[in-house]
C-alpha cells in the first residue's frame, strides 16, 4: 500500500499527547498546525487538559466524534504503543510517532517499535517513524506543520526527505533565508513502515513535486532500491533525486582476503546504488540547494506544458561584466567536465553589433563593466540562439553603474523563450540583492559564486547523459552453471575456502572466460617435463593457501624460456615462500603457458549483507593498489551496465587506444563483466573473488585470466546474502 495521502494531505488530524505546556514538544507540534493554518480540523488528545491552546481536548481518540485521518503521537514508548492500538480501533488511515525512546535505545525500544509495526500492518495504517520531526505539506490547499520545527517553510515545487529529524530543522532555516520553497517535507526516522522507497514512490506521482533530495545516512534495501529508483529517475515523466549521504569517510573491509574486499567499502556499495539508480550525489547541503534550484528550472513547451531545462550536451556560454570572474568561471567549467562552446561566425558579428569595441566577442564574453542591462540581453540573445550552445552561466559582478534588477528582468526575458538552461551568478549580497531576489520570486536559479553555477550546470548535463544513455540489445551468454556448483560443492567438502588457481580456473571455464594451460608440479624435474610439453614460454607460481599475494612472496617467475630456467626457478620461488612465511605449506608450483601481451585490469565481486554481490572493474596488477582506478555496481549488471561501468574509470583511455597503443577488445571485457555477475547471483557461496590481472589483448583478439583468487564461504553462512538476485535479474538485464 503506497498511497500516503492521509500522512501528507489528511482531512483531519488528532494530535496525541498535545500539552498545554510551551517547550514540550506536544504543545509546540498542536501550536505550530494552528499556526501554520492548517485547513484540516484538529483535535487535541490528552486526558488531563479541557483544552490545548483554546481548542477542547479529548480523554483519548476514541472519544473524538468524528474520523480521523492522521494521528499524530507524542507519547513514551509504551503509551504511544496504547495510543497505536486505539487509533487502529479508530480506523485512522496514517500515524506519524515522533517520540524516541525506541530501535535506537536498544533491544527493549526495537520489540515495541515492531510491535506497534505489526499493529499497524494489520490494521492496514501506513506509520512513519518512531523517533523523527513529523510531517509538512506547506501546499496552500493542506498548509500542515505536524512538526516540532517552529519555521512553515514557503510552498514549492521541491520535496525534501531526511532520516535526520535535528538536521531538518537547519534545512528548514537555510531554505527560508534563500526563499526556497517545499511540496513535501518529511523525517522518516527509524523507518519502522514508511521508508525512504516507498516516500519516493509517492513523491514521483505527487503533481505538486518536480524534484526530491534526500539526507541519507543508511539504507536496508539494495538492489530493489536501484529497480524502483531507476525507473522514477527515467521513463516518460522522470523525476531526478538528489541525495547527500552521510558517512563518506567510512572505511573499507580492512581484513579482506581479496583486492576487491578491501577495496569496497560503504561508501562503494551506496555509490554504485546512486550510479545505477540514476540518482546524483552531491558533497554538502549548500550543493543540494544549489542543484536543486537548476533542476526545478522550467520552460513553456509549444503544447503549453512545463517542462525541465537540461542541456542537450556540455557546450556552455559565458557572459559576464568583468574579467576576472568570468577566467574563474573558465577554469571551474572546463574542469568540471564542461566545454566553453564555440561560436559560429554569425554569432560573433551579432555580439560586435551590440557590443562596444573593448569587448570580448569570444567566449567568454566580456560585457565590460559599465554593462546595462540591455547589453546583457543582446549577448544573452546573441549565444542562446547559437546552436553550438547548449546553456549559458552569466555572472554579475556589482559595480557602480549596475543594475542588478535590470538585468536580472533582462535574463528572465530571455530564458522564458529558450529551452536550454540560463543559470545566473550575482556576486555579492548587498548590492545584487534586488536582482536576487527578483530571480527566486520567478524560480530562476541564481548563485553567488561562478563555482556553484557551474557545478549546478554539470549536474544537469549528468541527468541529462542518464536519461539518454544507450540500451544495447543484451549478450546471450552460454555457462554451465551445474558445473560450476559442483566445483564449489566439491572444493567445500573438501574444506577448501580459499580457491587457488587449479579450482579456480576450472570454475571460470564454467563461465565462458579464456584462461591458461595450468598444471601443479611438486619437483623441479617434474616442472621442467610440464613446461616441455605445455611449450616455452611459461610461468611459474608458487601454491600455498597461506600466501595469497603471490608477487609479494616473490612467487611468481614470468618468461621461462628453457628447461633449465624452470628447474632454477623451482629451486628460487620455493626458497623466497619459505622465507617469506616460513609457516606456509607449501603445495608445489604451478606452469602456466604465458599469455599473450595485453592491458591489465581487475575483474572482482565482494558480497555483502543486504546487498549481495558488489562487482569491481579496473585496471589490474600493481596498479589496482596504487591507483585504486575502480568502479563498483551492485549485481546482477547487463551489457549496458557493465558498459558504463567500464567506461567510468579513468584509466579507460588507455583501453580505447593511447599514443600508439593497440585498442583494447572492450567487448571481450563487457561480456566478462556480464559473466561474472551471472557467477555472483548463481552461486552464492562464492564471497569474494579477484581476477586479475585479465589480460586484455587488442581488439577482437579477446582477453586471457592470468591470475585469480576465490573465495567460498559455506552455504549457511552465505545464506540471505544476494539469494534474492535471481529472481530479479532478467528484469535487471535491461
Amino acid at each position: 500500500m503506497q498511497n500516503l495521502d492521509a500522512i501528507f494531505s489528511p482531512q483531519s488530524v488528532a494530535v496525541i499527547g498535545a500539552s498545554e505546556k510551551p517547550g514540550k514538544v506536544g504543545h509546540d507540534i498542536f501550536a505550530n498546525i494552528l499556526k501554520g493554518n492548517y485547513k484540516g480540523i484538529l483535535y487535541p488528545v490528552n486526558p488531563n487538559a479541557k483544552a490545548i491552546l483554546s481548542v477542547r481536548a479529548y480523554p483519548s481518540i476514541m472519544d473524538v466524534p468524528e474520523d480521523v485521518d492522521l494521528a499524530i503521537i507524542i507519547l513514551s514508548p509504551k503509551l504511544a504503543i496504547k495510543a497505536v492500538e486505539e487509533a487502529a480501533k479508530k480506523k485512522v488511515k496514517g500515524i506519524v510517532v515522533v517520540s524516541a525512546g525506541f530501535r535506537e535505545v536498544g533491544k527493549e525500544g526495537l520489540e515495541m517499535e515492531n510491535r506497534i509495526a505489526a499493529i499497524c500492518k494489520k490494521a492496514g495504517v501506513r506509520l512513519v517513524g518512531p523517533n523523527c520531526l513529523g510531517v509538512i505539506n506547506p501546499i496552500p490547499s493542506v498548509s500542515l506543520n505536524a512538526s516540532f520545527s517552529v519555521r512553515m517553510p514557503a510552498s514549492g515545487d521541491i520535496s525534501f526527505i531526511s532520516q535526520s529529524g535535528a538536521l531538518c530543522t537547519a534545512v528548514l532555516d537555510f531554505a527560508a533565508d534563500r526563499n526556497f520553497g517545499f511540496s513535501k517535507f518529511i523525517s522518516i526516522g527509524n523507518k519502522a513502515d514508511v521508508d525512504e522507497l516507498d516516500l519516493l514512490r509517492y513523491l514521483h506521482e505527487d503533481i505538486d513535486t518536480r524534484v526530491i533530495m534526500i539526507y541519507l545516512e543508511e539504507l536496508r534495501k539494495g538492489r530493489e532500491f536501484i529497480d524502483v529508483v531507476k525507473k522514477i529517475t527515467s521513463g516518460n515523466r522522470p523525476t531526478p533525486i538528489l541525495v547527500i549521504k552521510s558517512g563518506r569517510t567510512s572505511e573499507g573491509a580492512q581484513a579482506a582476503a581479496s583486492h576487491t574486499g578491501s577495496l569496497s567499502g560503504s561508501e562503494a556499495i551506496y555509490n554504485a546504488i546512486f550510479q545505477q539508480a540514476g540518482i546524483i550525489r552531491v558533497d554538502t547541503i549548500d550543493e543540494l540547494f544549489d542543484f536543486a534550484n537548476a533542476f526545478a528550472f522550467k520552460s513553456e513547451s509549444a503544447l503549453g506544458k512545463l517542462k525541465r531545462k537540461v542541456p542537450r550536451g556540455n557546450r556552455v556560454a559565458i557572459v559576464t561584466n568583468a574579467g576576472g570572474p568570468g577566467i574563474l568561471a573558465t577554469d571551474i567549467t572546463t574542469s568540471s567536465g564542461l566545454r566553453l562552446a564555440k561560436f559560429k561566425k554569425e554569432t560573433i558579428d551579432e555580439l560586435a553589433s551590440h557590443l562596444p569595441s573593448a569587448a570580448n566577442l569570444n567566449n567568454p564574453v566580456d560585457v565590460i563593466g559599465d554593462a546595462a542591462p540591455d547589453r546583457y540581453k543582446d549577448a544573452l540573445g546573441a549565444v542562446i540562439s547559437d546552436d553550438g550552445v547548449d546553456g549559458v552561466l552569466v555572472i554579475l559582478t556589482p559595480q557602480s553603474m549596475t543594475n542588478a534588477l535590470g538585468t536580472a528582468e533582462a535574463i528572465v526575458e530571455i530564458a522564458r523563450h529558450t529551452h536550454k538552461p540560463i543559470l545566473s551568478c550575482f556576486m555579492g549580497i548587498v548590492d545584487v540583492s534586488q536582482g536576487v531576489d527578483f530571480l527566486q520570486k520567478y524560480g530562476y536559479p541564481v548563485y553567488k559564486f561562478p563555482e556553484n553555477a557551474a557545478k549546478a550546470f554539470v549536474a544537469l548535463y549528468r541527468y541529462f547523459s542518464w536519461l539518454n544513455r544507450s540500451h544495447l540489445e543484451q549478450y546471450e551468454l552460454e555457462s554451465d552453471k551445474d558445473r560450476a556448483a559442483g566445483i564449489i560443492a566439491n572444493c567445500l567438502a573438501d574444506g577448501k575456502t580459499h580457491l587457488g588457481e587449479l579450482d579456480g580456473v576450472e570454475l571460470l571455464k564454467c563461465y565462458g572466460f579464456n584462461v591458461l594451460p595450468t598444471i601443479l608440479a611438486k619437483s623441479e624435474d617434474e616442472a621442467a617435463d610440464i613446461a616441455e610439453n605445455m611449450k616455452f614460454p611459461v610461468v611459474m607460481k608458487i601454491v600455498s593457501p597461506q600466501i595469497l599475494h603471490k608477487t609479494d612472496a616473490g612467487g611468481v617467475i614470468l618468461g621461462l624460456e628453457t628447461r633449465e630456467d624452470v628447474k632454477k626457478g623451482f629451486k628460487e620461488i620455493i626458497k623466497k615462500a619459505a622465507k617469506y612465511d616460513p609457516n606456509a605449506e607449501i603445495q608445489g608450483v604451478l606452469i602456466q603457458k604465458m599469455a599473450m601481451s595485453g592491458e591489465e585490469v581487475i575483474l572482482g565481486m565482494s558480497r555483502k549483507p543486504v546487498f549481495g554481490p558488489l562487482l569491481m572493474f579496473g585496471l589490474g596488477g600493481i596498479f589496482v593498489e596504487v591507483f585504486k582506478d575502480v568502479a563498483f555496481r551492485l549485481a546482477p549488471v547487463g551489457r549496458n551496465e557493465s558498459r558504463r561501468m567500464i567506461s567510468s574509470i579513468k584509466g579507460y583511455k588507455l583501453l580505447q587506444g593511447f599514443r600508439g597503443r593497440p585498442k583494447a577488445d572492450i567487448e571481450i571485457l563487457e561480456k566478462s563483466m556480464v559473466s561474472l555477475s551471472d557467477m555472483a547471483v548463481n552461486h552464492p557461496e562464492i564471497s569474494e573473488m579477484d581476477i586479475n590481472p585479465l589480460l586484455v589483448h587488442e581488439e577482437g583478439k579477446g582477453a586471457t585470466v592470468a591470475d585469480c583468487r576465490i573465495i567460498l564461504k559455506k552455504p549457511d553462512d552465505s545464506k540471505n546474502q544476494g539469494t534474492i538476485q535471481s529472481k530479479i535479474y532478467t528484469d535487471e538485464r535491461r
